[in-house]
Order: C-alpha cells, then sequence, then structure tokens
C-alpha cells in the first residue's frame, strides 16, 4: 500500500482527495496523510513513517510548500515531492524543480492527470528504495560471501555454470586456536564470540595481506585458499604472520587464564574448486575439494601449538626460503602411507 501525504490549507480539498480515490483506499492500495501546512506536515512525517510521496501547495500559512520542499530534502531525501497548487508560472514551477520537487500540477486539479503522476511518482520511489536496499544487502553480503563468489555470480553464464567446476593449483591453510573448546565450556558465550572474533581478525588481516582467500570459518579454526604466483610461499608467510600476532594478543577474559596460541597445517597442489551442494535446495558452497585440501586438514589436526606442519613435497619447494625442522614421518587418519612433516621456524 503506497502512503501518500496530503499538505494543502484547504480543508475541502482532504474530503475531494478521499471522494475520488475512495476505491484505491478501499482496496488498501492508497492509504492518505493530510497536514494543512509545511510545519504541519514534517510534524505528521514523524508521526507516519513509511510516507512515499508527498503532494503539497505552495501557499499555505507557516511554512508554505517551498520551503517545505527545503525541509524534505534535508531530512528526507528519499520522499519524493509533487508541488500542486494554482501558482503555476515558471518563476515558482522552477523554483520548485531546483529544491527537488519530483513534479508539478497546476489548480485547478485534473485527477486523470493527477492519478498518473502519483502512479509516477510512486514507481520512481519505489525504484529507489529498491535500489538502497539492493546495495545495502550487496553490503551485507559481502561480509559473509567471498569477492570470488559475488565475481562469480556477476558472470553472464552464472545460471548455467552454477554446478560447474574446475581444477585448480593452489595451496590450502588449516589453522586452529589450540584449546578453545575447553575454554567455550566455562566462559560465557558473548566473551567466546568476543575472543573468538578478536583471534579471527587477527588472522584474516595477515591472510588478505598474502592475497589468501578466507574459504570459512569452521567453528574455532579457518581455512584460507591461496591461489597464482607463489601461493605456497604466500601462504607460508601469512602463517608466521599470524603465529606472531596471535601470539602477542593480551590474555583471554574466561575463568581460566588463556593464552591463545595456533596450530596450523599447509598443503600445497592440484584441487577442485566450484560449488559444491545441491543447486535444487538451492543451498552451495564455493569451496576446493580434494586430497590436497584433507591433507592440509590433517596435518593441522597434527601440528601442536605454535607449529606450522608442512610435508616434504612442500619443503621441497621452499626449504631455500624458510627455516624449516623435520619432525620424523607420522601417519595420518585416512592416509596409508607415512608423511615426512616440517615444522616451519622462520
Amino acid at each position: 500500500m503506497a502512503k501518500i501525504m496530503v499538505v494543502d490549507d484547504e480543508t475541502d480539498l482532504e474530503i475531494l482527495i478521499k471522494q475520488k480515490f475512495r476505491k484505491q483506499i478501499r482496496q488498501n492500495e492508497y492509504e492518505f496523510v493530510f497536514a494543512i501546512n509545511g510545519k504541519d506536515a514534517l510534524d505528521k512525517l514523524a508521526e507516519h513513517p513509511g510516507v512515499d510521496i508527498v503532494l503539497s501547495d505552495i501557499n499555505m500559512p507557516e511554512m508554505d510548500g517551498l520551503t517545505l520542499l527545503s525541509e524534505l530534502h534535508e531530512s528526507s531525501p528519499l520522499i519524493k515531492a509533487v508541488i500542486v497548487s494554482a501558482y503555476g508560472d515558471m518563476e515558482n514551477i522552477r523554483v520548485a524543480m531546483n529544491r527537488g520537487a519530483f513534479d508539478f500540477i497546476t489548480k485547478p486539479i485534473n485527477f486523470e492527470d493527477l492519478t498518473l503522476t502519483m502512479e509516477k511518482t510512486l514507481k520512481h520511489a519505489r525504484e529507489i528504495r529498491k535500489t538502497l536496499q539492493a546495495i545495502k544487502e550487496n553490503n551485507i553480503l559481502k561480509m559473509y560471501v567471498d569477492e570470488n563468489v559475488l565475481n562469480f555470480m556477476g558472470g553472464q553464464e552464472y545460471e548455467s555454470k552454477i554446478m560447474a567446476n574446475e581444477s585448480i593449483e593452489g595451496t590450502v591453510m588449516f589453522v586452529d586456536v589450540c584449546g578453545f573448546t575447553k575454554i567455550s565450556e566455562t566462559t560465557s558465550p558473548d566473551v567466546v564470540v568476543t575472543m573468538l572474533n578478536t583471534y579471527f581478525d587477527a588472522m584474516v588481516k595477515e591472510i588478505m595481506e598474502q592475497n589468501g582467500i578466507i574459504d570459512k570459518f569452521i567453528g574455532d579454526a579457518v581455512m584460507a585458499v591461496f591461489r597464482g604466483e607463489y601461493h605456497l610461499d604466500r601462504a607460508i608467510d601469512a602463517a608466521l604472520a599470524i603465529r606472531n600476532q596471535v601470539n602477542s594478543l593480551p590474555k583471554g577474559e574466561g575463568k581460566e587464564t588463556y593464552q591463545p596460541k595456533v596450530s596450523i597445517g599447509i598443503k600445497s597442489g592440484e584441487m577442485i574448486s566450484g560449488n559444491i551442494g545441491s543447486a535444487t535446495l538451492k543451498r552451495l558452497d564455493y569451496t576446493v575439494i580434494g586430497d590436497t585440501v584433507n591433507t592440509a586438514a590433517r596435518l593441522q589436526d597434527a601440528a601442536i601449538e605454535n607449529q606450522i606442519i608442512i610435508c616434504e613435497s612442500c619443503y621441497e619447494q621452499v626449504k631455500e626460503a624458510f627455516k624449516c625442522e623435520n619432525l620424523g614421518s607420522i601417519t595420518l587418519k585416512n592416509k596409508i602411507k607415512p608423511l615426512t612433516v616440517y615444522n616451519v621456524l622462520e
């Protein structure tokens, strides 16, 4: 239902408006709010939120229509105004348009013309509100969805390729906050969330600094993906920076004294990238899957606090750039052969 304010000191106009638009009022298409001058209109706008358009006369006591236009432009820029006045000379029309009027109708009122003008103005007002809502929703969406997903959604063939995937070379990193599950059992939820968001914020900044992509947050862990040139080197640089940043954070506020530490697993190799889930249920996750991802997760599981664990194949690629220590061979879950692993020191 459209909400329309009529501002005019001629009380007969209220009766006429209600008569001419009685059908639309009965069918809940229009709701009218009436004011006798500009000041009264501003007061009633505060009492009646959601007004879409204002139909206003010019010559009124206390506050005229042209002054009201200026006030509306400052206080309620989304509300579109149409001047309805017997003073239809070019000077008044020019001043009204300069002060933000959407249109101008002269008295005596031609109600057919008024109806068309109201519908045109209402359509414009709704389009503006929809655009602003879309911008707001898009800004919110950016907080939850990675930029690569948004770029994919903006592609011309998005609908036809929604379940498509590709094989990529990259590096996956899992970062876990050590011992945080125990703290969450004895600490109030609001404190837990505040602490965890502080840790995540420190991690995300370092990942983004190395052009990494936050794939997802998993409880108190982060999964990140690095693509492009030197993706393994950049992932390790991010891991070292995360470890240093988290180690420098203050102790937590839980019932137990808690100093945050992280354990990190990194694996580089081939993986499948694309939308995983159900197109039918419209529930998808744009992510990476494959043995590389699984191994990175297992390496993180095997790491203790302050360790950054990589496998031998990754070590061979970066041994000249990073100082590492050989931790020997370990057997990972669901892996037949043991893996030789290294802890990245610096």
